[in-house]
């Protein structure tokens, strides 16, 4: 999902620049983003620190399995079926089904996540992040859009929302996924695999729509 343009440099492996492009592009893949935020939810300083450790260990499984595992199965099933040209899905149309199949298992998250409940905050994460999927979905229909930087901008959103709430001490997160998301657009740009205004418009809604559900649901 990463390599989007060819490498015109006739000695790709002397390039440091889109080696580390590529890094930082798996690094803060959207399927790894979840479980990244779930981590420092629930082990720095925020009111789910108190969860005990076997409800933290099952809220770690829970986002592993519906945001990491499932939807990279289901790559792996979609090519095997002839429904996706390659598993970087650079392609509009090759979006599709995975960004809707996304969006159910977000869903089935939030839902199993009703288990522990105290964990609203965690339920209203998921559905934000199902709607961040319906939303690259309908804009895909037209247009590309980055999935990269709507991740990044739903967990600005987030730690932002939940910094002013006094939920924790969430600066230093802030601080990184901002950071991140700098270095992360940087890296879709030099890849080629988005122009600036894809980049933009992925990281407004993403940011948009997590607030909208942290503020209204």
């Amino acid at each position: 999902m990463n390599s989007c343009a060819p490498n015109r440099n006739p000695f790709p492996i002397c390039d440091p620049y889109r080696q580390g492009a590529h890094g930082v592009s798996w690094l803060l893949h959207p399927f790894f983003v979840p479980l990244y935020m779930m981590l420092v939810l629930l082990f720095t300083r925020t009111v789910f620190s108190h969860y005990a450790l076997g409800v933290k260990i099952y809220l770690v499984w829970v986002v592993v399995l519906f945001t990491l595992v499932l939807p990279a199965l289901s790559l792996v099933v979609l090519r095997a079926l002839g429904k996706l040209a390659d598993y970087r899905i650079d392609r509009r149309r090759d979006r599709y089904l995975p960004l809707a199949l996304g969006a159910l298992f977000y869903l089935l998250c939030a839902l199993t996540l009703v288990k522990v409940p105290s964990a609203f905050l965690l339920r209203k994460i998921m559905v934000a992040a199902a709607g961040c999927e319906i939303l690259c979905l309908l804009v895909t229909l037209r247009w590309k859009i980055s999935l990269h930087l709507t991740g990044m901008g739903a967990v600005v959103a987030l730690f932002s929302l939940l910094s002013i709430a006094g939920v924790g001490n969430l600066m230093g997160p802030l601080l990184v996924a901002v950071v991140g998301s700098g270095l992360l657009a940087s890296s879709r740009l030099y890849l080629g695999c988005h122009n600036g205004l894809q980049i933009l418009a992925g990281f407004c809604g993403g940011f948009l729509v997590m607030t909208l559900a942290i503020l209204f649901l």
